[in-house]
């Protein structure tokens, strides 16, 4: 039996005042869900938080917000993807997880602002998400980071980008990285789990509303692809070693949890954490569940000492 926290109940609540996301269209959705300003006496004070534009495979320009905590000082840096259902969110909705995990883990923390479905579909968000990690390898010593102390991370279809360019830069032979921090990935785009019976209405992520991201993404007939559903990767041998947080009432709880088994298989070093009475996308929602961010920041730091 699960037993909610407080606050996941308070988040739930409040959003049972409108139409649900996935009965509106991409365009309407991002704009019921722009991102609230995180307004705390507990913001950490950081050296620099700064935007800069880079040029992708096909000639777009894209953001990347980089989170400095101190300067003058050799950082390593975790390339951090968004979550949203590859349909919404940007670099305000993770703006405070990233300054919490710049301070407390002292590195650099470079944000990525990949392209949206339904009007950039797979690959493209994929792409971009690669193309920033080449990019970042390529120039962040310019900014005191250090290349080989290089970490992804993520959160829901951010954390799916983060695992799937872990996979693409082992096989490719392109930057080394000394680790993955996923925050409930989507790792398997299959809707017949256990935690989707349990958890698939009225818990932060309806199944529904995965269905709804997954359609806007890609075809289905690319469901199974292992660079879309990377719980169907042959070979994850050369994965970095993973640390993988859960929230206990997820419809994404089974296959993450049957990733880290699939990692471990494989021979990667990974940490498998649930988080106890929370549900899908608390850590993009700072001004309901700070404390279970920091809690996330916290485990992801220990994870990579």
């Amino acid at each position: 039996m699960t037993t909610l926290r407080k606050e996941a109940v308070h988040y739930i609540e409040a959003q049972h005042t409108g139409i649900p996301y996935y009965q509106v269209t991409p365009q309407e959705a991002r704009a019921m869900r722009t991102a609230t300003l995180w307004q705390s006496p507990h913001r950490p004070k950081l050296a620099s938080i700064k935007d800069y534009n880079i040029t992708v495979r096909d000639g777009a320009a894209i953001t990347l917000r980089l989170y400095t905590p101190v300067l003058d000082k050799t950082l390593p840096v975790i390339v951090y993807y968004h979550g949203g259902g590859w349909v919404y969110g940007n670099l305000e909705s993770v703006d405070a997880g990233c300054q919490l995990l710049a301070d407390q883990a002292q590195a650099i923390v470079v944000s990525v602002d990949y392209r949206l479905a339904p009007e950039y579909p797979f690959p493209t968000p994929l792409y971009d998400a690669y193309d920033s990690l080449v990019w970042v390898s390529e120039h962040i010593k310019a900014f005191g980071g250090d290349v080989n102390r290089l970490t992804v991370a993520g959160d829901s279809a951010g954390g799916n980008l983060a695992t799937v360019v872990a996979y693409l830069t082992t096989t490719l032979g392109g930057p080394a990285l000394q680790a993955q921090a996923l925050i409930y990935p989507v790792t398997n785009v299959d809707f017949t789990t256990e935690s989707y019976q349990l958890f698939g209405e009225n818990y932060g992520l309806d199944a529904q509303g995965m269905q709804w991201f997954s359609q806007h993404y890609t075809d289905e007939a690319n469901f199974t692809n292992p660079l879309v559903s990377p719980l169907q990767l042959e070979n994850v041998r050369n994965m970095p070693k993973t640390i993988i947080i859960a929230a206990e009432a997820d419809v994404l709880y089974d296959e993450g949890l049957s990733y880290a088994e699939k990692l471990k298989a494989g021979g990667v070093a990974v940490e498998h954490v649930t988080m106890p009475g929370l549900i899908h996308s608390y850590f993009s929602k700072m001004n309901y569940f700070e404390d279970a961010t920091n809690e996330t920041v916290a485990k992801i730091v220990e994870f990579l000492k």
